[in-house]
């Protein structure tokens, strides 16, 4: 569904007008950072899959680690 690095959309767009968010981290609560102003967000995973409306970019794999 998501996971952490992802890039998603949210019900209402933020203040400063951008509408996608990235998952910086992830646990009983979930802190996302804003694309357009940086500010940063923590919610409680319940709100989060709330207010959540889509994931528009997943986190690409990291082929370096992959030993």
């Amino acid at each position: 569904m998501y996971d952490l690095g992802d890039v998603v959309m949210m019900k209402k767009p933020h203040p400063c007008g951008a509408n996608e968010w990235e998952i910086i981290r992830m646990g009983a609560d979930i802190k996302i950072k804003c694309f357009g102003c940086g500010h940063i967000v923590m919610l409680s995973r319940r709100d989060f899959e709330k207010r959540l409306k889509k994931v528009l970019k997943k986190k690409e794999p990291d082929e370096a680690t992959n030993d």
